[in-house]
């Protein structure tokens, strides 16, 4: 299914289905799948990210960069904190999801020789950036991904959203993609879980780089909204490579259904 884009739409979307009492879903397995910002020191344009945790970049308190304190970085902090350090109370329950760790690792073993697709300015554009992996060709890789319904850009905002993804999984996570809809999506999934009508531990998330989530040397913020946004084959590249990193563990789960059904198989089993 197509959830549409931002909280309210991927959350509404999905609870519609989950309670629409037309499935029996007790037993189904979901690939939450889209586009993304990705961090150039993690991935490059065209690049599939599987995710471990996924964290909600927007439930925070904000001061204007303008007008932060003295010493601080940034101007985001946790609710019912007094400093971007502080680890918050996360009362929302939704600020941070875990995903089964045993699932993450098979689709990252089956879809590790994925043949991702490139494109001509894909490969010129990641050439201003003077490191790997932000000029190299995309790869599948295993790192974590931030939900937010303001579409940011930038250093400083990239920054934060690697201290913030460390922040809130206590160091375990990595943070690499930016998006708008998975945490809403993963809460619906997570109370259709609570009423007995699926099994929130069969659950993946994917996201392709279809560009990058800050500027490269000596280019603007605005610029590189504006320079990437122009890029023809970015974003039919990256929903490509969803299919191709993607089809791999559900191709998997179908033809050897006899063992998925009873929960994620071990590697030895294949």
């Amino acid at each position: 299914m197509t959830t549409g884009m931002g909280h309210a739409n991927a959350a509404a979307s999905v609870m519609a289905v989950l309670y629409s009492g037309l499935f029996d879903l007790r037993q189904s397995y979901f690939l939450i799948a889209g586009i993304a910002g990705i961090d150039p020191a993690r991935g490059t344009l065209g690049s599939a990210a599987w995710a471990h945790y996924v964290v909600d970049f927007g439930i925070a308190h904000e001061i204007d960069a303008r007008e932060i304190p003295r010493g601080w970085k940034e101007g985001y902090f946790g609710i019912g904190t007094g400093s971007p350090n502080e680890m918050p109370k996360l009362e929302y329950q939704t600020e941070v999801f875990e995903l089964n760790a045993a699932l993450l690792q098979e689709a990252l073993e089956l879809s590790g020789s994925a043949q991702l697709e490139d494109a001509d300015d894909m490969r010129s554009y990641r050439r201003h950036y003077q490191s790997a992996p932000a000029n190299q060709p995309p790869a599948v890789i295993q790192c974590d991904t931030s939900t937010a319904d303001t579409w940011w850009t930038g250093r400083r905002l990239g920054e934060h959203a690697r201290s913030w993804t460390r922040l809130l999984t206590a160091g375990k996570g990595t943070y690499c993609t930016s998006q708008q809809e998975d945490n809403a999506t993963l809460e619906a999934l997570t109370r259709a879980g609570a009423s007995g009508l699926l099994d929130p531990g069969r659950v993946a998330v994917l996201r392709t780089g279809s560009d990058f989530d800050r500027p490269y040397a000596h280019q603007s913020a605005l610029s590189a909204l504006r320079s990437q946004g122009a890029l023809p084959n970015a974003f039919p590249v990256a929903t490509r490579n969803l299919v191709h990193a993607g089809m791999p563990l559900v191709a998997d789960i179908v033809q050897r259904w006899d063992l998925w059904k009873v929960g994620v198989p071990q590697s030895s089993a294949r």
